[in-house]
């Protein structure tokens, strides 16, 4: 369960903490209502590595509403999650509607995301994805 807001404020204003392959963080959280905000921003990483970041959340409700993440190397895009249904592709019916992007053909080549969900913080688990990813693609 997605935690209420003060916790969550606190949960991503102590990434850069909690994770010390994060260089620099720009997320914030933006209340847009009484009961929900945004979380916007960019991780940096080591080989210029970033993840952008973009949820929306409901902190009555308790859940993640809508999010984008994208991870790049410099200006390339190697991948991003979204969480826009496409119900007619039988490939990503396990974790419907969450889903990763990857190459070729990033824009329309698919794949699951089974640890992404609308109920718990997805942050922990993509931060682990970029510190696995970069001693494998960019070595010093």
């Amino acid at each position: 369960m997605i935690p209420v807001l003060s916790e969550y404020e606190q949960f991503v204003y102590s990434l850069q903490a909690r994770f010390s392959s994060i260089q620099t963080s720009t997320l914030v959280v933006k209340r847009t209502s009484a009961g929900s905000a945004q979380v916007v921003g960019t991780l940096y990483f080591s080989h210029e590595v970033k993840l952008r970041i973009f949820e929306t959340i409901d902190f009555v409700e308790r859940c993640i509403e809508d999010y984008s993440y994208e991870i790049y190397q410099g200006d390339e895009k190697l991948c991003w999650y979204d969480c826009w249904p496409h119900p007619d592709d039988p490939a990503l019916a396990s974790t419907f509607p969450h889903h990763k992007h990857i190459p070729p053909d990033i824009k329309h080549h698919r794949v699951p995301a089974p640890h992404l969900s609308f109920e718990h913080p997805n942050l922990p688990a993509l931060i682990e994805e970029v510190e696995r990813l970069i001693p494998s693609f960019f070595k010093s």
